[in-house]
């Protein structure tokens, strides 16, 4: 069965950093895509970073580029996303998603 546990949410203030991590179980995880996901209340969940299986390419969208970054450690089925400089705009339930299955989520609050 595919489970994936996000962790490392919490409350930062803007300017500040924070670093999620996804970890994998039930599949083999470095043979997929992972991809990290966030969403609030009444908006569409977007997707935010993906990290593929070949040479670890990587994508982000417009919003988070040269801010976050994705990375994987397949020895440990864990992938992570390294937030800095993070703005109230990015607060958010973020998820992780591989295999078409999401983690929980965790929460991430961006306040002052």
């Amino acid at each position: 069965q595919v489970h994936l546990v996000e962790s490392g949410g919490g409350l930062v203030q803007p300017g500040g950093s924070l670093r999620l991590s996804c970890t994998g179980s039930g599949f083999t995880f470095s043979s997929y895509v992972v991809h990290w996901y966030r969403q609030t209340s009444g908006k569409e969940r977007e997707r935010v970073a993906s990290i593929d299986t070949v040479n670890d390419n990587t994508n982000y969208v417009d919003s988070v580029k040269g801010r976050f970054t994705i990375s994987r450690d397949n020895a440990k089925n864990t992938a992570y996303l390294q937030m800095n400089n993070l703005k109230s705009e990015d607060s958010a339930v973020y998820y992780c998603k591989a295999v078409g299955v999401y983690g929980q989520g965790t929460q991430v609050t961006v306040s002052s």
